[in-house]
């Protein structure tokens, strides 16, 4: 894999044997010409952030993920449990561990499981899904000059922010990514 291929934000490579997703690449060259690339990768086993700097001259590994499908099942205490939707095999992550993605989970969800070196590492979750609204305030009227908004809360126990019109039973699609309201359904 080339420097180059860093560009490409979601890309998995490896580095001292473990998965790392790219989450930010910018390109850049020095006072003499050379390239290099500025990078934040994404640990895929614990998730934490790791700021690299690559020389155009380095070779990077790139890690052999497989994708699967896995339909959320339940939480309990501080684990997280899926089951593969073609093996049938059940595994689980820590909350801590999918701490972001936890609040938009329900049951029968079904996910894209990352698996590196035959053990699941990570989830991602579909761009956009539909949730239930459990608890609105009711909203003021009168209240238009600007873009008026309250926090609802969701099914899954998540609260985001949701124009003034949105209430109590409605269904709204979500944006997993960004976390932000995108429409009622």
């Amino acid at each position: 894999m080339e420097v180059n291929d860093l560009k490409k934000i979601g890309s998995v490579i490896v580095i001292n044997n473990e998965p790392y997703q790219v989450i930010f690449s910018q390109h850049a060259r020095t006072a003499q010409r050379r390239a290099f690339v500025r990078t934040k990768l994404r640990n895929l086993s614990n998730g934490q952030i790791l700021e690299k700097t690559f020389n155009a001259s380095d070779k990077i590994e790139g890690a052999d993920v497989e994708k699967s499908k896995a339909s959320f099942l339940y939480a309990e205490k501080d684990e997280i449990f899926f089951m593969d939707t073609q093996t049938y095999e059940q595994f689980s992550f820590k909350k801590s561990f999918l701490e972001e993605k936890e609040k938009f989970l329900k049951e029968g969800l079904v996910v894209e499981v990352l698996i590196f070196n035959k053990k699941p590492i990570n989830i991602d979750l579909p761009k956009k899904i539909d949730l239930k609204v459990i608890e609105a305030p009711p909203g003021i009227k009168g209240d238009s000059a600007t873009s008026p908004t309250k926090i609802v809360t969701l099914e899954t126990g998540a609260k985001i922010n949701v124009p003034i019109f949105i209430k109590n039973g409605d269904v709204i699609k979500i944006n997993t990514e960004t976390g932000g309201y995108v429409e009622r359904i």
